[in-house]
């Protein structure tokens, strides 16, 4: 878990023990990192975490105020607009991935859409299983142009692709394209998901885009709706 993330949950701790109370202002950043004996930009970033899952709310002029716990947001929502990937969301610890597909294809005309890309730029194609504390949890189908991503091996799909991509190769996210909408189960679902016909899903088509405003990335992600929702918490 990076620091940051340690940082923001000891203040999450705080904030749902009543420490910090609802209405309050927390210190200000300086403050915080003497507290926790890091940089100020790591209680930045420990701060935009919690500003993301709604249990504060940063003010100019104000300061950050402690607003949270969310009554609307619950254990299974995850937020519709963060960067991290499963594995860095729930714990390494708790995740695990069964490859289904693993192939290098040339794109489809959607795929080079979205990809931004032509013909002959091959593209991975990956189909996993993503597991949490080992029960089935979500599909992935995901395409990667591979000059963007070389190197990609079974054992990086079987961990955490965004950590290779982020720690491996240095490559850095700066956008995020989501489109979320319920669908019927197919018989992929039925499969892999221990879901019935008509069980409803929620799917999540996304294209990510790396800081030169290449496309890296164009997934779909299907979850039991059951057992995933999403939520979005945006300041004025």
């Amino acid at each position: 878990m990076k620091k940051y993330e340690l940082v923001a949950n000891d203040i999450k701790e705080k904030i749902i023990s009543g420490y910090y109370a609802k209405g309050s202002i927390l210190p200000d950043q300086k403050t915080l990192a003497e507290d926790f004996a890091v940089s100020k930009i790591t209680i930045k970033n420990a701060l935009d975490n919690l500003a993301n899952a709604g249990f504060v709310l940063k003010t100019s002029g104000f300061g950050t105020v402690v607003i949270g716990p969310s009554t609307l947001i619950t254990d299974k929502d995850a937020p519709a607009s963060n960067f991290e990937g499963l594995t860095d969301q729930a714990g390494a610890e708790r995740v695990a991935s069964k490859v289904i597909k693993f192939d290098l294809e040339f794109p489809s005309a959607e795929v080079k859409t979205h990809l931004n890309i032509n013909d002959e730029e091959p593209v991975y194609h990956i189909i996993r299983l993503r597991l949490l504390d080992g029960d089935p949890f979500i599909i992935e189908n995901t395409y990667m142009p591979v000059a963007l991503v070389p190197g990609l091996s079974q054992s990086v799909l079987e961990s955490s692709i965004y950590t290779y991509i982020h720690d491996t190769l240095h490559l850095k996210f700066a956008g995020i394209s989501r489109n979320i909408q319920a669908r019927q189960a197919d018989e992929l679902d039925m499969r892999y998901l221990n879901v019935s016909k008509n069980s409803a899903i929620l799917e999540i088509e996304q294209i990510v885009w790396l800081v030169n405003g290449k496309p890296i990335e164009y997934s779909t992600s299907r979850n039991d709706s059951n057992k995933r929702s999403y939520y979005l918490f945006e300041t004025m």
